[in-house]
């Protein structure tokens, strides 16, 4: 395999320099988001960021959308959202002629870089042009087809997937970030932050041509995986035990991301470090703190390393006195079942997602008592329903 060229290596500074590094000076708190957007960016892989309203998602993909010199489509979905809302309407005089020729002008198939904001409110007349658009980087609509130039599709919402279809659609983001208000000791340095992105929202960043960051696209398949090809394996067989999904075709595009993560630190060959981005491939927001654990275990001391990705080194474990409070509140609860069948179903559901959350709690006497504690209560539930 030959080396990452050098000017690859130079295009990932400056995308840190420019684009990056000032992201998370102007949002404060959001290191996390820009640090997967990034990822994603470098790897033209889509990502979803889950949060409520007010939390800075929109404002974080425009002000990235700002620093970056291409074609940028941002859009809020509802239910009742039409095809020619994102990809354009029919041109009147091809129309006239005969023809169904889409006008995309300022439309989603001309953008590099796609914002969609309350994705899952997807409609089934949108759905499968979505589909598409994730998977082949390609518009039909008709006999029209045509590749896209698009580097990434950010999908924001402040909830998950309720139903398959919608699954599916969620299913093509590869990476998963949380978004959410920031510590209230945080508050003044957010208010601070923000009155400035207030003032210099009329200026022009110096932008980073869409054509370097292909640049970067293409750099990828030179990267070296081989000193981490073994850890990525015990990884997934790790993360399938713990009930996280992860099929053989999820895997092999995380590679990507692994080198992407690789090339924003100025490498060419990929370490143990680089695996932080498997932290952001939950279904389910309690599949977070396992997948944190699983990774941060691996990943062990050589996320201290200089050339280290810093996302590498901010894995949090689950919180004991949290999980503590979870399964008290569930004792509480064991006399109010009944003989509700569906309530007795949905409170063993809940004691094995918090059994499985205590074994990765790092503290040896915290998880040997949060183990007992879980023993106990199955110890409340009649044989019968166990």
């Amino acid at each position: 395999m030959t080396e990452v060229p050098a000017q690859a290596l130079a295009i990932a500074r400056k995308l840190q320099q420019q684009v990056l590094q000032p992201l998370r000076q102007t949002f404060v708190g959001k290191d996390e988001v820009i640090d997967v957007l990034g990822v994603c960016l470098v790897a033209s892989e889509h990502a979803f960021v889950l949060g409520p309203p007010g939390t800075a998602k929109s404002a974080i993909v425009n002000e990235l959308a700002r620093r970056l010199d291409g074609e940028v489509f941002s859009y809020l979905l509802t239910r009742f959202t039409e095809p020619s809302e994102l990809f354009g309407p029919f041109d009147l005089r091809k129309l006239r002629e005969g023809e169904l020729i889409t006008n995309t002008a300022g439309m989603l198939p001309e953008a590099g870089l796609v914002f969609l904001d309350e994705l899952l409110n997807a409609n089934s007349a949108i759905l499968n042009s979505l589909l598409t658009v994730l998977n082949e980087r390609v518009f039909r609509r008709g006999r029209e087809t045509r590749r896209l130039p698009l580097l990434m599709v950010v999908g924001a919402s402040n909830h998950l997937p309720e139903d398959e279809a919608l699954g599916a659609l969620f299913d093509r983001f590869l990476m998963r970030v949380v978004c959410d208000n920031v510590p209230a000791e945080r508050l003044g340095e957010v208010l601070h932050a923000g009155w400035r992105l207030e003032a210099g929202a009329a200026e022009t960043a110096a932008g980073l041509p869409v054509d370097e960051v292909r640049v970067l696209h293409r750099a990828l398949a030179h990267v070296h995986l081989e000193p981490v090809h073994e850890d990525l394996v015990v990884l997934v067989h790790r993360l399938r035990r713990a009930g996280v999904r992860v099929s053989d075709r999820r895997a092999v595009k995380l590679q990507r991301l692994v080198a992407a993560s690789a090339l924003l630190c100025g490498r060419g060959t990929a370490e143990r470090s680089d695996l932080w981005v498997f932290r952001h491939i939950w279904d389910t927001e309690e599949q977070r703190e396992v997948l944190a654990s699983i990774v941060a275990d691996l990943i062990g001391k050589s996320a201290d390393h200089a050339m280290a990705h810093p996302a590498a080194r901010s894995a949090d474990r689950p919180d004991p006195e949290a999980l503590a409070r979870d399964l008290d509140g569930l004792g509480a609860e064991v006399a109010r079942l009944g003989d509700d069948e569906v309530q007795r179903a949905r409170w063993r559901d809940r004691l094995r997602g918090l059994a499985g959350r205590c074994e990765w709690v790092a503290g040896a006497d915290e998880r040997q008592f949060l183990q007992k504690r879980v023993e106990a209560l199955w110890a409340q539930v009649p044989v019968a329903d166990a």
